[in-house]
């Protein structure tokens, strides 16, 4: 298997943690993370641990939601706090345009485009949770209040 740590993404990834703490670093796992079961088992940690990374449409942006790997983004949440009628998950192309990554693998931060963060506060159960890193078998732990500030995130209600 190749060396996932020096495919481009994952480096994205990496030196975009390291500067904000030298301490923390992407985690390579023998097996997938594409989903927050998947990651869990790989992980050994409760699925809510596990942050999902979900791009969001709007009329005229897109913004990240932040989700416990146990929960699902309320639209509905959503729709109020940004004031919007029409907000619905973003496709795959949109997907790779706005973050720079691939479904399943999509990191919390070092996106290609400036993008607004919310950060569900249902992941504040956790002292620390695990977020994708650019590719869908590497992943970085990060605690809950390192994880606000390193992506300037909103922390709101947002999940049901």
């Amino acid at each position: 298997m190749e060396n996932l740590l020096n495919k481009e993404t994952v480096k994205r990834v990496q030196n975009f943690i390291k500067k904000f703490d030298p301490k923390l670093k992407v985690l390579k796992l023998e097996t997938t993370a594409r989903t927050a079961n998947d990651a869990a088992n790989s992980l050994k940690c409760e699925v809510g641990a596990i942050v999902k990374s979900l791009l969001f449409r709007t009329e005229d942006s897109f913004l990240i939601c932040l989700i416990a790997g146990d929960r699902r983004c309320s639209l509905n949440k959503l729709k109020k706090i940004l004031g919007k009628k029409d907000v619905s998950m973003a496709n795959a192309e949109e997907v790779k345009e706005n973050t720079g990554f691939s479904i399943g693998g999509v990191a919390p931060v070092a996106h290609m485009k400036r993008l607004e963060i919310y950060i569900d506060k249902s992941l504040s159960r956790f002292s620390s949770v695990f977020a994708a890193a650019g590719h869908p078998n590497c992943v970085f732990k990060i605690s809950y209040d390192q994880l606000i500030k390193i992506t300037n995130g909103n922390e709101k209600e947002i999940s049901e």
